[in-house]
């Protein structure tokens, strides 16, 4: 690394990657930002770095100093031990002492007092909740939510019929002539735990699974807007069940909320959904499959005016991010549980669902909110339905195209209306406010023919003054 390179990531600050200290005297403290960087996928520990960014520098005597500090703290305040790599870079200021510490395969690290660390942000933090623990051993492949036994469950629970129905398709002969109890059988196949069913067998083959997790269903809810915090809904659910039942029912939902389009089909054909039904099956068998099921949360499904999302709970584990899994690369937080589904849902494995998904639909995006520990799939709609706007002043106008009408004076930018209503993604407000208010024909354009220009402005039409006169403010409260 030059010192250019080093300047430009100081630059950009601190965060779950990058941590700044002037010096370090203490082996316990160290230690604990060791293990936090451990056991949240690693990263970099700069010395002699203020938490501004503005290097300070080390001299020779401070570079020895910490160098036997950290070889201690890694060695002896950490358990298990970490091994950290070290780079000191010379610059005009003095040395900057660069100490990676790679994501451990051995988590959960903890200190000298057996607390574990990991980063929050561009700070540490101590976990104390249950569930996280949880999942830092289901990271380190110690644990796995799915074979986890329900307390209280038992064989009674089990759909036989289901189970039957399964074991006859995938093995070729009926369940009662494989030649041991039920109990032993569910055993061998990981379904349960002597005489407890495990999460897998539960929502795979149970009879009543949100009895024993109430959590572990789909939320669904239709928008008519493309705000979360519309107050009206087309259409909601409450989706339990199995899991094969959750994935019918939720497919049912979405698509009894989209549109149909004819294409190049005939006039008096059903149409095809206007988005592609075998990527909405790919990313809704993959949030079923693979969210975290040590998190006590349901799975959130979405249909706004212009967008679907798919909420699961838990970010994406280890070392995956957002560009690595549209390649196909895979981690598999509920091993059990996939080895089952792959003959009961339409899943295929092998890390192919989301690469299939982007290649029937590529504008899907993918967000890993770490902070919130979920991760979200957004799948766009080919156009934003929202109520239109015709003839008299008659028409339906959406709460957000009334808040664009209302602070509208004179011919203002984009830019401006944006300010103006405090919205940050130019992205919504285009397909919330703008285009639906330019479609309703209550504002319109000072240079239509070339929409994209910079000096583009929007006022109000005739017909947006009118809707405004016929609908003032305090009539509406």
């Amino acid at each position: 690394m030059t010192e250019s390179d080093l300047l430009q990531i100081l630059a950009r600050g601190e965060d779950s990657r990058h941590q700044f200290k002037r010096d370090v005297t203490n082996a316990d403290g160290i230690a604990a930002e060791l293990a936090a960087f451990a056991n949240s996928g690693g990263g970099v520990l700069f010395l002699g770095v203020e938490d501004s960014g503005n290097v300070t520098g080390l001299d020779a005597a401070n570079v020895r100093r910490l160098n036997q500090l950290l070889s201690n703290a890694a060695s002896q305040n950490v358990r298990p031990p970490i091994h950290p790599a070290t780079e000191n870079l010379q610059t005009g200021l003095g040395v900057v002492m660069m100490v990676t510490v790679p994501d451990g395969l051995n988590k959960p690290y903890v200190d000298n007092q057996g607390r574990i660390w990991v980063k929050s942000g561009a700070d540490k933090r101590h976990v104390t909740a249950r569930e996280e623990i949880q999942r830092l051993f289901q990271r380190a492949g110690l644990i796995y939510a799915d074979v986890v036994p329900v307390a209280g469950s038992s064989v009674a629970d089990l759909d036989e019929k289901a189970f039957n129905a399964y074991f006859n398709r995938r093995y070729g002969q009926s369940s009662e002539f494989a030649g041991q109890p039920l109990p032993q059988l569910l055993q061998n196949l990981g379904l349960a735990d002597v005489q407890e069913l495990n999460l897998a067998g539960l929502l795979l083959f149970g009879k009543h699974p949100q009895r024993w997790r109430p959590a572990f269903e789909v939320k669904a809810v239709a928008f008519p807007g493309a705000v979360l915090h519309d107050s009206r809904y087309l259409d909601s659910e409450d989706i339990d069940g199995t899991l094969l039942e959750q994935y019918q029912r939720s497919l049912a939902f979405i698509k009894r909320n989209l549109r149909h389009v004819q294409g190049d089909q005939n006039f008096n054909s059903l149409g095809q959904l206007e988005v592609p039904e075998q990527a909405i099956i790919e990313l809704l068998v993959n949030a079923l499959i693979h969210r975290d099921y040590f998190t006590s949360a349901s799975i959130r499904l979405m249909v706004f005016a212009d967008r679907i999302e798919i909420i699961s709970p838990g970010h994406l584990p280890d070392t995956l991010n957002t560009e690595t899994i549209r390649h196909g690369i895979t981690n598999r937080r509920n091993p059990t549980l996939t080895e089952h589904a792959i003959h009961i849902l339409p899943y295929r494995g092998l890390g192919t669902g989301i690469p299939r998904a982007l290649q029937d639909w590529p504008e899907t995006r993918f967000v890993d909110d770490m902070a919130g520990n979920q991760f979200k799939v957004l799948i766009p709609r080919p156009e934003a339905l929202t109520p239109q706007v015709t003839g008299e002043v008659t028409g339906e106008v959406t709460g957000e195209v009334e808040r664009l009408l209302r602070i509208m004076a004179g011919e203002m930018s984009r830019q401006q209306l944006q300010e103006v209503l405090a919205l940050r993604h130019e992205e919504h407000f285009r397909n919330a406010y703008l285009k639906p208010a330019l479609a309703a024909q209550m504002i319109e354009m000072t240079l239509p023919e070339t929409p994209r220009s910079s000096k583009q402005r929007y006022r109000l039409t005739a017909q947006g003054r009118q809707w405004l006169k016929d609908h003032p403010a305090d009539c509406l409260k």
